[in-house]
């Protein structure tokens, strides 16, 4: 998502010549199809298509390339440079790049789509690529299932054709005899609920990564903009704030406020929206007490509520401090949202039911953290 905020923005700045679009893999590539790269007129660019084996190249040759429109080029990256389809780069793949000029309605409409994607709306962009005896041709369906763009040359059975064939097969990107579909996603959106210090790597490292991210807490001397100038919102909230009900199903949300009364409230709150990754920091035998109140809170049992937190937060790598936390914390939310996750640390009932026996409450008597207001 950082690549297509970057291509977004470059294009949106005027000078780009051409665009890139890696649309078929055969074997291994550095990259996956939907993979882009925009050419600036003096040499600049955004995106990637490889690892960098294939960019100085495509550089080079895409003005002469796109002279005549759109075209595909295919180069292979296998150790045998003898091969049909030059550049063997050692790389263990072929793969199929279309390259087209920036100055046309198709290209427009796809980085149009793009920036929409970024903007929070899911599109899908259909591309029917060059051949002998057809130039591309573009339709872009929104999420409504209407076409908000189409090409002139394509004609009403095609688009139908096209837009069954997308909801039949639902993939993130395919070919469709000879029709380039992909699906542009929306960033993942992150929410982190707590604005200490030990927060800022988080935002930092989710913001590296394009994701929308937004910093809640209800101590407004600490959720200030000038301390999280990567997240998109920076939110004075409570519990009871209107706010959190922003947090959708496919979201991710860490809570990390360090004081245990905002950290159970919103703990409460945040359970009912069932987001897609729910994360809390702290030690088992907090957590323990928090999933134990938040439960008699809610009226839930402890093991729902313990099915839908990861705690302790984030994935097991090892390290300390604040920025190996957030690898941690940012590794397990970006394999969980990816649906990649193996073993994470997970409370049980059993857990809860143990640490609580061996003194949780009166361990977190003191519930007010140092940097709450009076």
């Amino acid at each position: 998502m950082k690549e297509s905020r970057q291509i977004v923005r470059m294009w949106r700045q005027g000078g780009a010549a051409a665009m890139v679009t890696l649309v078929r893999v055969e074997g291994s590539s550095y990259r996956r199809p939907g993979a882009r790269l925009l050419l600036g007129k003096q040499g600049e660019y955004a995106g990637t298509i490889s690892g960098g084996c294939l960019e100085a190249e495509v550089m080079r040759k895409a003005a002469w390339l796109v002279r005549d429109g759109a075209v595909v080029e295919r180069y292979s990256t296998m150790f045998d440079d003898t091969a049909e389809v030059p550049f063997g780069l050692g790389c263990g793949g072929i793969v199929d790049l279309l390259i087209e000029p920036v100055d046309t309605p198709e290209c427009r409409a796809a980085l149009a789509a793009l920036e929409v994607a970024l903007a929070g709306d899911e599109v899908t962009v259909l591309t029917w690529l060059p051949c002998a005896g057809r130039s591309l041709e573009r339709a872009v369906l929104a999420a409504t299932g209407d076409f908000t763009f189409a090409s002139a040359g394509l004609t009403e059975p095609e688009l139908m054709e096209a837009r069954a064939a997308v909801l039949l097969r639902g993939a993130v990107t395919n070919m469709l005899s000879g029709v380039f579909v992909e699906r542009i996603t929306t960033p993942q959106r992150l929410f982190v609920l707590g604005a200490g210090d030990d927060a800022k790597p988080v935002v930092s490292m989710a913001a590296l990564l394009g994701w929308s991210v937004s910093v809640m807490d209800g101590r407004a001397q600490m959720a200030r903009a000038d301390r999280f100038p990567e997240a998109e919102r920076v939110i004075v909230a409570s519990a009871a704030s209107s706010e959190l009900l922003a947090i959708r199903p496919d979201d991710a949300v860490v809570l990390m406020t360090h004081s245990y009364e905002q950290d159970r409230d919103l703990l409460a709150a945040v359970l009912p929206l069932h987001p897609r990754y729910l994360g809390l920091l702290g030690a088992r035998h907090r957590s323990s007490l928090l999933v134990s109140e938040a439960a008699a809170i809610l009226g839930w049992t402890v093991g729902a509520c313990c099915d839908r937190i990861y705690a302790p937060v984030g994935l097991d790598l090892g390290g300390d401090g604040p920025e190996a936390i957030a690898l941690a914390v940012i590794a397990e939310v970006q394999a969980s949202c990816m649906g990649k996750l193996g073993a994470s640390r997970r409370l049980s009932p059993e857990d809860v039911e143990i640490h609580l026996r061996e003194g949780g409450v009166a361990r977190y008597l003191q519930t007010q953290c140092a940097l709450d207001v009076a």
